[in-house]
């Protein structure tokens, strides 16, 4: 006999319907798995048989295929136990086959029947509620991100025969209450306050603007200045995550494995990479594709300390999620896409001794060792980094004054006053801060005065700019003419945006 359970699979972060096909015919006993399915998805055959055993049902003793449809779709997680466990039932006629119709199953069984936790469950109701299914049984131990799902019936099932229960009405089942995102997005910031970093005024100013535009950083400066403590520094002053963020966010973590008991994550990513991190740990990857730093940062903050010290080939696979906010993994047999659009904070020294320049003590460094030292990193990976600032050495009497720095609640006002200026402007383009423009819209909200222009053409002579670090100081100048409350921009933010391209002058070269 056959019998046909619904389910879903991942490629990237959505969800696709599979049809999970079971048939029971007369020949030598025996279990096959089709339908383009990995190892950990073919062993369900012995999570299978047992589950059924221990769960007091029969287990015939016939030829079962299994086949997971569409045959072309690679099938990754264990997800499909549960529902070719039911699919068994139901091709035995130990189950009415009506009570499967128009639901979603989804679940890994252990050896005894019992129902276990999955990765990515978030994406995939996202998923199937779009393709029009609106009732699910899921694993008990997901509770926590499917309470976040709006116009859908879930049940939450904690073995095989509960589940039996529930379809059969041998227990009544209760649907789990949807809650509201709003209601849990905190609204204080994380990491250090701004209040405790003595000096680093141009710094510090230069975080403010990278907030308020989602612009990326990069920070020059030796060794012990407080680049690491600034950049620990700029989550507290990030405008809060909105409800769509929240949930893009969460879907990554849904599928890492990552996310908390609250099942959704309400504050901004803050992730740093160690600098022998690989390349796969970095961009995602792997043999089942799985999202990388970049993607966990997501509409957060991707911190990378000591930049030169990553390989060059790690670097410079960061350049096309900088420029269009996704990754691309290609295999042999699939493309999976995950969305990486972060703010980008780097820090590294100006020298190999990490002396050249400082006011405090003297470089050891050659010109050809500098050089080369700085030419670990590409032209194009810097043309992608909208800001780069010296950071020198906090002076002994800035350490010791009094503190009259102005904390991180207020600064926070001020970006989220810029980002809101900004949210109403692009609110019809799909994106959501000044980095995110595209060259039409530069032309059109980035209107110039003539004095300003002048500065610019000058400055992007004297620079030998390039059209990219052309276009990356025209969208911090109109942040920063969103700080300042100005509709055009004029010489004086023109100039503020080019002094924070301390890459693109000679000094560097």
């Amino acid at each position: 006999m056959l019998a046909l359970v619904k389910s879903f699979t991942l490629n990237g972060i959505t969800g696709y319907p599979v049809d999970v096909e079971v048939d029971i015919n007369n020949g030598l006993p025996g279990y096959e798995t089709v339908g383009l399915a990995e190892t950990a998805v073919k062993e369900s055959r012995e999570r299978v048989r047992s589950g059924i055993k221990n769960s007091g049902y029969l287990f015939p003793a016939s030829r079962i295929t299994v086949n997971l449809a569409p045959a072309d779709l690679k099938k990754l997680a264990p997800v499909f136990d549960l529902p070719i466990s039911l699919g068994i039932l139901a091709a035995t006629e130990q189950i009415s086959y009506k009570c499967l119709e128009n639901i979603v199953f989804l679940g890994e069984l252990s050896l005894d029947g019992r129902v276990r936790r999955i990765n990515g469950i978030l994406p995939i109701l996202i998923s199937a509620i779009k393709c029009g299914f609106s009732k699910f049984f899921v694993p008990r131990e997901n509770q926590a991100e499917t309470v976040w799902i709006e116009n859908a019936e879930i049940v939450l099932v904690d073995s095989l025969v509960n589940a039996v229960n529930f379809l059969t009405g041998a227990e009544q089942y209760q649907k789990v209450v949807s809650k509201n995102i709003k209601d849990i997005i905190k609204n204080t910031g994380i990491g250090s306050d701004f209040k405790y970093i003595k000096g680093q005024q141009r710094a510090k100013r230069a975080l403010e603007i990278a907030a308020a535009g989602g612009h990326n950083m990069l920070m020059i400066g030796p060794p012990g200045a407080g680049k690491t403590m600034l950049a620990r520094a700029l989550p507290s002053i990030l405008p809060d995550m909105t409800p769509e963020e929240a949930l893009e966010t969460s879907k990554i973590h849904s599928i890492s494995g990552t996310l908390g008991s609250a099942g959704i994550v309400t504050t901004r990513p803050f992730r740093t990479p160690h600098h022998t991190a690989t390349t796969v740990s970095l961009t995602g990857g792997g043999t089942y594709a799985r999202p990388g730093e970049i993607s966990l940062a997501h509409n957060g903050v991707l911190f990378l300390d000591e930049l030169p010290e990553y390989s060059r080939y790690t670097l410079e696979t960061l350049r096309q999620p900088l420029e269009d906010g996704v990754i691309v993994i290609n295999r042999a047999n699939n493309t999976v896409e995950y969305p990486a659009r972060f703010v980008l904070i780097a820090s590294m020294n100006p020298c190999p001794c990490g002396l050249y320049g400082s006011q405090d003590d003297e470089c050891k460094c050659t010109p050809a060792q500098i050089q080369k030292y700085l030419n670990r990193l590409s032209g194009p990976m810097l043309d992608r980094i909208d800001m780069h600032i010296s950071v020198d050495s906090v002076k002994y009497d800035e350490l010791t004054k009094e503190s009259d720095e102005v904390c991180s609640s207020v600064i926070k006002e001020r970006v989220n006053h810029a980002r809101n200026i900004q949210s109403d402007r692009l609110k019809d383009c799909g994106i959501y801060c000044n980095a995110q423009m595209p060259q039409q819209l530069l032309e059109k909200y980035c209107n110039m005065t003539p004095r300003a222009k002048e500065i610019l053409k000058l400055s992007f002579t004297k620079l030998k700019l390039s059209a990219r670090a052309y276009s990356r100081i025209l969208k911090v100048a109109r942040t920063i003419a969103d700080l300042d409350g100005l509709q055009q921009i004029d010489e004086k933010q023109i100039a503020e945006a080019v002094s924070y391209r301390t890459l693109d002058r000679k000094l560097w070269r």
